[in-house]
């Protein structure tokens, strides 16, 4: 770690400039010090990105360094998982010599594949976790790999790599220059942007109205975001590949098909001519949108002097997930704005993503051994985890290494997951936490605290409105018996190589990698690493511009727009139109600006308030169930039922109801206590691990077949 830390014994205030780690804005925050105390947090005004902006969640930062509950030494369950588990401190060493002998005594015996691996949601936010997980996943040399990707952004990474040839190719949305913002399944008023990092965006939405554009949001329910755009459309959930088919082929009817640089794009005119039968008509039923309404939506897109089409959670944790992200792609193609400004552009980062030396991703290389699931982009569905560790065979997983993950609450039929986590032979865990998950455990290795190392924000970098950067600098030193997530890897993975006789490249650290990419960046633009660590508000590259035709990774430098197997997935659309029922109930997760994941409902800051863990329904599917408001219900899906409070919500689409993910805190053995104090239930014991986007295996948490009773 750098020399010019602050001291824990400094009796004078200091302010110190970072970025807020626990959400994709990353939004700049002004934190003052006195020795080890945090004094208070604020948004930071002279940030070259948020401007001064943050949420609740910037604040929550001093929660989760001073939580009691955080561990800071390792930790060893003695005896079974539990309320009676108990836990015991042990030294570094002792930990690192456990795991190293469990995991090289399970590859001997087992093989590889025996060994699983999950990486979680925070270790997007953790630039450590993010440079140490692919070389202990390369030593080990298993091949089930599942992380948080499955029940996220994985069929978009997909369509990207399949269309661009690159799984990071992903554009975004140029928010600041747009005429015509067509948003699908996003609420980035509560999210604060995902794969569309937009700190502040509220303003910015209101900014895009101002100067006479418009923002319209197709959505289930009602929406934080909704409520401010232009005009609000329900959808039927797992409808959008229909709606936006339906698009494309309005455009082509009405001669409204204009695509930008069409000698870059390999079968343009067989991907719209598939979509032929998809017409307004033939889909408004089964979108719950007037025909009317969609040519109308279709042609003021074609008519705007520049337009975006962008989707997120609810068009991709669905059934038909890959293809409402090649939809996507070509709406935004056919109307000449993908690589245009104030269309869909990529970003140029300092640290590229893409490029010479990166990974651009595969599809189907192998498959699991259960389901016969495919790979994507280097790991497998997590909706497989469970049934590869409870079937027996070759290739069973005996042994679990989770990172900073909580499948438990994240992935689906929860249920599963906590049974199947009882059997493993061995499991350990590098988090901050015992949950519903790393319970389980027989060793858990907490990292230190964010704020005690240096970070790099790549991924949200790679994916901002705006081209920026920024070193987020560690405050403190560690203390002398913890340990930095580079050492946890180290520690593990020398002894773990050593008894395996296998390569293991040294722990990677933070700011040796940012060093070395800025002195190598193709986009530095003259940005030396010292000019990083004195930009204490980060450093504004400048707004996004065209770039991706030249940037293109296929062989043959096009998009490919119509890839087979998304041609060929359009007839289980179909046979889903055919096949629809009415009356039957859909249940949808929302976020609130308060949450993010299961690891923040430990902060007494974040889960103030009213409750939020509720069941939102409309009034007429309360009505014709006689459920009153408030009361308790009980909700069955295939999987198994729960019982929680519901909440009658008019912005709720008639036949669709809304529970949000991450609780579920009540589980035996989880030492959170606040979270604990909020335990409400997962809708992850709702959700079906059979119910999947069927081209990248993506988990469809969002249009699960559900029924709701009076309790």
């Amino acid at each position: 770690m750098p020399d010019n830390l602050y001291s824990e014994t400094d009796s004078v205030a200091h302010t110190v400039y970072r970025a807020c780690n626990l959400c994709e804005a990353i939004c700049g925050v002004a934190i003052k010090i006195v020795g080890s105390k945090i004094e208070s947090i604020r948004g930071d005004d002279d940030d070259a990105f948020s401007r001064g902006h943050i949420c609740p969640k910037a604040i929550a930062i001093q929660d989760i360094h001073e939580d009691p509950d955080r561990l800071r030494r390792p930790m060893l369950r003695v005896g079974n998982a539990g309320a009676t588990a108990q836990w015991q401190e042990i030294s570094w060493d002792e930990a690192f010599e456990t795991v190293a002998d469990n995991l090289a005594r399970i590859i001997t015996t087992h093989g590889n594949d025996a060994v699983g691996l999950y990486a979680g949601n925070p270790n997007v936010h953790n630039f450590g976790h993010i440079l140490n997980f692919p070389p202990i996943a390369k030593l080990i040399k298993s091949k089930n790999i599942f992380s948080a990707s499955s029940v996220d952004q994985l069929p978009q990474q997909l369509a990207s790599h399949l269309m661009f040839g690159h799984q990071f190719l992903i554009p975004i949305p140029d928010i600041d220059h747009t005429d015509y913002f067509l948003m699908l399944g996003a609420n980035p008023i509560a999210s604060n942007g995902s794969l569309m990092t937009v700190p502040d965006v509220a303003k910015r939405l209101k900014a895009l109205q101002t100067r006479g554009g418009k923002l319209i949001v197709v959505d289930p329910r009602r929406t934080e975001t909704a409520a401010i755009a232009d005009a609000h459309h329900f959808i039927r959930p797992g409808s959008d590949a229909a709606f936006l088919s339906a698009l494309l082929t309005t455009l082509r009817e009405e001669n409204l098909v204009r695509p930008n640089q069409p000698e870059h794009l390999k079968d343009f005119d067989a991907a719209i001519a598939a979509l032929s039968d998809f017409t307004a008509e033939a889909v408004a039923d089964f979108c719950g949108i007037a025909a009317t309404t969609i040519r109308q939506i279709a042609r003021d897109f074609a008519a705007a002097k520049s337009a975006v089409c962008y989707g997120r959670m609810g068009t991709t944790t669905q059934a038909f997930g890959t293809l409402n992200q090649w939809l996507i792609y070509l709406v935004n193609i056919a109307t000449g704005n993908l690589d245009r400004v104030g269309g869909a552009l990529v970003t140029t980062p300092l640290m590229p993503l893409t490029g010479a030396g990166t990974r651009p991703g595969g599809y189907a290389r192998w498959r699991s051994r259960v389901r016969k699931l495919p790979e994507s982009n280097g790991e497998l569905p997590v909706a497989a985890l469970a049934e590869e560790i409870l079937t027996e065979g070759p290739g069973q997983i005996h042994a679990l290494f989770t990172l900073a993950g909580n499948p438990v609450l994240s992935t689906p039929n929860g249920r599963q997951v906590d049974t199947a986590l009882a059997q493993l032979d061995f499991m350990f865990s590098i988090d901050i936490f015992i949950n519903e998950t790393t319970r389980h455990a027989n060793i858990v290795l907490p990292p230190t605290s964010a704020l005690n190392h240096d970070h790099y924000d790549a991924s949200f970098n790679a994916f901002g409105v705006r081209n920026v950067t920024r070193l987020n600098q560690a405050i403190w030193q560690r203390a002398e018996d913890e340990r930095y997530d580079w050492e946890i890897f180290s520690g593990i993975c020398t002894l773990l190589a050593a008894k395996l006789h296998r390569e293991y490249h040294p722990a990677l650290k933070v700011r040796d990698v940012v060093k070395r990419s800025t002195e190598r960046s193709p986009y530095a633009q003259g940005i030396s690493f010292d000019d990083l660590l004195k930009a204490q508000h980060g450093i504004d590259m400048g707004a996004l511009t065209p770039s991706l035709f030249a940037r293109l990774e296929t062989e043959d430098q096009k998009i490919h727009c119509a890839p087979e197997v998304l041609l060929a997935d359009m007839s289980r659309l179909q046979a889903a139109i055919n096949t629809a029922k009415s009356g039957a109930l859909t249940l949808i997760g929302r976020r609130h600006v308060r949450s993010n994941n299961s690891w923040m409902h430990n902060s007494h800051r974040l889960v103030k308030g009213k409750p939020r863990h509720q069941l939102m329904m409309h009034p007429d599917d309360m009505a014709a169930r006689s459920i009153a408001d408030g009361s308790r219900v009980r909700i069955e899906a295939r999987v198994g039922n729960i019982e929680t409070e519901v909440l009658a919500n008019p912005d709720m689409m008639p036949g669709v109801v809304s529970l949000p993910h991450g609780f579920g805190h009540g589980r035996a053995g989880v030492r959170m206590a606040i979270a604990q104090a909020h335990p409400g239930e997962s809708a992850n014991d709702l959700t079906d691990e059979l119910l999947l986007d069927a081209v990248s295996g993506n988990a469809a948490i969002n249009g699960v077949p559900v029924e709701v009773f009076a309790s």
